[in-house]
């Protein structure tokens, strides 16, 4: 009844399956490595900046431009607070709420996005607190520009005038005549009673919409091996069935398996064949 499985057809079936099941466990243990290694990172990433908060502060010329080393690391700057704006849509401790952001003018010229702390809500900006007149020293973490649309990040626009969407210089140039940083300081403690804003690991280090593919495609590969099993299976059970009909007799006579014809059938029938 299992001679079926040494005909070509099933040999080319096999050999599918026999190839086909350790690819897709290999795939989908590779995606499953990818995901775990961005948990590392992040991990890592948030240790850093945990251990870097404990760090003394270092000028901010000496960690420019901002990298995965450096973002998170102390530093500190002077100069004197210009234009103040608000970036809406924040959250801090699953609390929606606006950051207060004022643009530090140092002594080269270009101004350093600081923010000041969180405040709850939409808060009118007439009962903001006004940033510290006259030259200042602030000391906080250091954080690359982000980017609309990634790590929740809002890329709304049309935001009424003195708000911006994303911290990021590509942004503020925009909207003050002087070039800033590109990066910004979040304070160690919230200036005026704000909230202080906790920094957050480097970018491509967080458990972002990739790390979450990586998972989907995880779940995907070993699914496909559940499904190359299900499918062999399945079409066993129907060649079996196939089989078992026909030794009873029950296939319609056009699905009746072709016995090969005897030898001895086909002499027969050419010498009683008429002579023409």
């Amino acid at each position: 009844m299992y001679r079926f499985l040494l005909t070509p057809r099933w040999w080319g079936i096999n050999l599918f399956v026999v190839l086909a099941i350790p690819f897709c466990v290999f795939m989908g243990s590779w995606q499953l490595g990818r995901f775990e290694d961005r948990v590392e990172n992040h991990r890592a990433a948030e240790e850093q900046v945990a251990s870097a908060k404990k760090e003394a502060p270092r000028p901010l010329d000496a960690l420019l431009p901002v990298t995965k080393e450096t973002s998170g690391k102390q530093v500190t700057a002077r100069g004197r607070y210009d234009e103040q704006l608000l970036v809406p849509d924040r959250e801090l401790d699953g609390r929606p709420g606006t950051y207060v952001l004022a643009l530090l003018r140092t002594d080269g010229g270009k101004a350093l996005p600081v923010v000041r702390g969180w405040l709850p809500g939409t808060p009118d900006p007439a009962d903001v607190p006004a940033p510290p007149a006259g030259e200042v020293s602030v000391s906080g973490a250091l954080q690359a520009s982000e980017t609309p649309g990634n790590n929740g990040v809002s890329a709304r626009g049309g935001l009424p005038k003195g708000q911006t969407a994303a911290i990021s210089a590509a942004s503020l140039v925009n909207l003050v005549p002087y070039d800033v940083y590109d990066a910004f300081v979040t304070l160690n403690r919230g200036d005026s009673g704000m909230k202080a804003v906790p920094a957050t690991a480097p970018g491509g280090t967080g458990l972002d919409l990739k790390a979450f593919q990586n998972l989907g495609y995880t779940a995907e590969w070993f699914a496909f091996v559940g499904f190359v099993v299900f499918m062999w299976f399945r079409l066993l059970r129907r060649e079996l069935e196939f089989a078992r009909d026909a030794e009873l007799g029950l296939l319609p006579d056009d699905e009746q398996p072709q016995e090969p014809e005897r030898r001895e059938d086909r002499d027969q029938v050419a010498v009683s064949r008429p002579v023409q």
